[in-house]
């Protein structure tokens, strides 16, 4: 992640230098980019209806929720119940083995969009032994770091989906091999986050324009996580649930510089 920070600091100074946007530069070709909303695992499958309806009121078309054994079918099924026609994912986060997996099963009759990491990282081959009994496609996140990993993973027949996080996977431009990888398979794509500031959404958004991204990303209005950010710039969801990508030089965006040093907790200066 410090290494994704870094390059895409440099990706800004390129795009100032070249008066281009980021999504220039990557060769975004949309001006918007669908997204959705995750949301954790709360107190009963009643208060996740509860709270997966303020985000359709917010105007979110896409729901992800997390799940967990024993925190799983009931929960899906009760979301899927109240709201048939939602786009609807779940994220188990490695929870589970390819034996205690099994127990997803029930899930394969609620239309879901994607099953999320079900097993460990590292568990490639599990993955490939666990998406034959699943006509839902499964999405590797975590397992990902690489082109050489998605490679592995589709050859194998480990998922049908990848999750690309430009901070998990070191960097922008990984993030396009892995896309550019991924594009000419056929296989879909969408952008992960990692309760980016207003500087990494930005680098999200412009990503996430690339054609292959074509599943909404966790890319969330700046308000989802921040009453204040450390932009001046602050990303607000549009009607039809996307976010409209900065076009300014580089990522388009410029530093609150107050609101950064409240937030600071140390600083280091190189010469």
């Amino acid at each position: 992640m410090a290494k994704a920070g870094i390059e895409m600091a440099l990706w800004d100074l390129l795009g100032k230098a070249q008066n281009k946007s980021l999504g220039e530069m990557l060769g975004s070709q949309r001006k918007q980019v669908e997204v959705g909303v995750s949301v954790g695992i709360q107190d009963s499958a009643q208060e996740l209806v509860k709270v997966v309806a303020s985000y359709l009121e917010n105007g979110y078309q896409r729901i992800k929720i997390k799940i967990k054994p024993g925190r799983d079918v009931v929960e899906t099924k009760a979301v899927r119940e109240a709201f048939p026609r939602i786009r609807l994912q779940v994220d188990a986060n490695s929870a589970y083995t390819l034996e205690t997996a099994q127990a997803l099963q029930p899930l394969d009759n609620l239309d879901l969009l994607l099953i999320e990491q079900p097993l460990a990282e590292d568990d490639l081959w599990d993955h490939s032994q666990l998406q034959p009994r699943f006509k839902t496609p499964l999405c590797l996140d975590e397992s990902i770091l690489s082109v050489r990993h998605a490679r592995q993973a589709l050859e194998m027949g480990a998922c049908r989906v990848i999750n690309i996080k430009a901070g998990r996977v070191g960097g922008l431009s990984n993030a396009v091999d892995i896309h550019n990888y991924c594009i000419k398979l056929g296989i879909p794509v969408w952008c992960g986050g990692m309760l980016e500031t207003g500087v990494g959404r930005a680098s999200n958004l412009a990503l996430a324009a690339l054609p292959g991204f074509t599943l909404p990303g966790d890319i969330s209005a700046s308000e989802r996580y921040y009453v204040e950010d450390i932009t001046e710039q602050r990303f607000t969801l549009n009607s039809d649930s996307t976010i409209t990508i900065p076009d300014g030089p580089g990522l388009g965006v410029s530093l609150d510089r107050s609101a950064l040093e409240r937030a600071t907790l140390t600083t280091l200066t190189l010469q």
